[in-house]
């Protein structure tokens, strides 16, 4: 058989084909990864550089990039001897850097370190820490240390001179013969009780050695100024080398701002403490505290006179208050807190904090002469036009009424008295006593005192009250009681005039004291009375119209009227 050239062409691709088919197991050829571990390539300055300025930042290259994340301060450090030197560290780039936060330390080594916690990418670490070291160009900037005896008899001192910034210096002070070392001092403010004291200088120095006689004592002055603002303690008479401590205190309204002597400031600080080698005149500053302050005015009691010169004033302002009494009260004080400040009717303060002053009045006299009941003093009621009651009404004297000679309610009501129920002469004449008495009250001024609507809470002294129109109690607690004071006058009058009602609410009452009868209180009203529920009260009351107690209502005293009626709902009247 012929085989040409060209059937070749194609039988060998087609075994090739039938090779490959024939295979059960395929084989696949992975090439292994390339792993690499990052390194540090160079830095800056580089290991063991002299010379490097004090105000540098070190750098760090890697050999590629690198995880920001593992590039803090914890794995880019800078020490100094054992000590770590405080920074902060940045990356871009392949670059990480350490800021230090001050200014490196003149001729100084230092050791920089990359640790193993620095990781590329991969998260790969460095394979060591990386650690290289400089040392900072020695220092250009100099400074002095004057040194000086105090007294210059005392001792004599070594140490002074002129070194590099950083350098650490000792200065020595010895004591001549007879005499102590105290302590170092500069510009009057103790630094080292040490004779031989070390520092590392950083700015000029100028310091005084003292020295002091074992035997010798000396003397602390203090002022304050302003005088007024503040206080001082601790001065007196020392041994030499004693720590004495004095102390500053403000004034209210005053704040502390230094100690001086001689002018110049020697301590900020209230409680000044040194070693005492010498007389001493310390003067404690003290400033005004800036801002406005509040006068509050009262008067106590309130009937008893008037007080001005209250308001907001700026700090440090001279303030005159006023204090006038009314007719038939004198001033007494001032007092705050209740304690008493001044007597002075007129009393001037400088401000320097808030004042709350109370006035207070003292009644002059007993009072206006009572008023002349007459016949209608033998009266608990009596009216113009009836008497009712209502309930289990208790009425101690006598009762009656005309011209209209109505009375309801008696029983279940009881008189313990004569009862009166027809227009009987008796009555009549009393009536007619009880008009005088009436007009009299009303017809009183001399010396008269206004006198407030609301009566709770206050506290009167003998005298003649006028109100226009109503007044009355009102309120609870200590703002529903009404005290009547006499002093201790067994005398003592009180003549209430008002030009329309008396009202008084609910649980109210009047409390008397000092003495004060009931029988020398008048109430003389324009129209009506009107007693509330279970109220207390004390006087004669003379009404041109009506008079109601309701229920429970207590009346020591007169219910008297003119032309109205008398209500009575279970009260007591009692005139004993």
């Amino acid at each position: 058989m012929k085989i040409n050239k060209y059937s070749m062409l194609w039988l060998m691709p087609l075994l090739l084909v039938m090779i490959i088919a024939g295979c059960d197991d395929r084989v696949s050829v992975v090439s292994p990864p390339i792993v690499t571990t990052p390194t540090v390539s160079s830095t800056n300055p580089v290991d063991l550089a002299p010379s490097v300025a004090f105000n540098s930042k070190l750098t760090a290259t890697f050999s590629e990039s690198m995880d920001s994340l593992t590039i803090t301060t914890a794995t880019f450090t800078l020490m100094q001897g054992t000590s770590f030197v405080s920074g902060t560290v940045s990356y871009t780039n392949k670059i990480a850097m350490f800021t230090p936060t001050s200014a490196l330390q003149p001729d100084t080594k230092y050791t920089a370190t990359i640790t193993t916690g620095a990781k590329n990418l991969k998260g790969i670490s460095l394979a060591a820490n990386y650690v290289w070291s400089f040392t900072t160009a020695a220092s250009s900037v100099t400074y002095t240390v004057a040194l000086s005896s105090n007294p210059s008899a005392g001792g004599t001192t070594n140490g002074a001179g002129t070194f590099g910034t950083g350098s650490s210096v000792t200065v020595t002070a010895t004591p001549a013969a007879g005499y102590l070392f105290v302590n170092w001092t500069e510009a009057g403010i103790a630094v080292s009780t040490s004779a031989n004291y070390n520092f590392d200088i950083k700015s000029d120095r100028t310091l005084v050695a003292n020295f002091a006689l074992p035997s010798a004592q000396y003397t602390i002055v203090l002022s304050s100024n302003p005088s007024i603002g503040g206080t001082t303690s601790g001065g007196g008479t020392f041994n030499t080398g004693s720590s004495v401590t004095v102390t500053a205190t403000p004034n209210t309204g005053y704040t502390f701002t230094n100690w001086t002597e001689n002018g110049i400031a020697v301590s900020t600080n209230t409680n000044y403490q040194f070693s005492l080698i010498q007389n001493r005149t310390l003067v404690a500053n003290f400033a005004l505290v800036t801002g406005k302050y509040t006068v509050a005015l009262s008067s106590l009691p309130v009937a008893g006179g008037n007080t001005s010169g209250d308001g907001s004033f700026d700090s440090g302002t001279l303030v005159t208050i006023t204090a006038t009494a009314n007719a038939g009260y004198t001033f007494t004080n001032w007092t705050e807190n209740f304690v008493e400040v001044s007597t002075l009717a007129n009393y001037s303060f400088t401000i320097s904090g808030n004042r709350s002053l109370v006035a207070n009045f003292t009644a002059s006299g007993a009072g206006p002469s009572p008023v002349n009941l007459g016949s209608v003093g033998d009266f608990a009621v009596i009216a113009g036009s009836g008497v009712s009651n209502i309930g289990f009404s208790t009425l101690y004297g006598d009762v009656g009424a005309f011209p209209t000679a109505t009375i309801d309610g008696f029983p279940p009501g009881v008189v313990v008295g004569t009862l009166y129920m027809t227009a009987d002469p008796i009555v009549e004449t009393a009536k007619t006593d009880l008009t005088t008495a009436y007009n009299d009250a009303q017809g009183r001024s001399l010396n008269a005192i206004s006198l407030p609507g609301q009566l709770g809470g206050l506290t009167l002294a003998p005298g003649l009250y006028v109100n226009s129109s109503t007044s009355g109690i009102s309120g609870t607690g200590p703002n529903g009681i009404l005290t009547l004071d006499a002093g201790g006058d067994p005398n003592a009058t009180w003549i209430f005039k008002m030009g329309s009602t008396l009202i008084t609410d609910a649980g109210t009452s009047i409390v008397l004291a000092g003495g004060a009868k009931w029988e020398n209180i008048f109430w003389s009203v324009g129209t009506s009375a009107t007693l509330g529920t279970n109220s207390i009260f004390y006087g004669n009351i003379l009404a041109d119209q009506s008079i109601t107690l309701t229920t429970g209502a207590s009346l020591r005293g007169r219910a008297l009227t003119r032309i109205g009626a008398v209500t009575l709902d279970a009260s007591i009247v009692d005139k004993r």
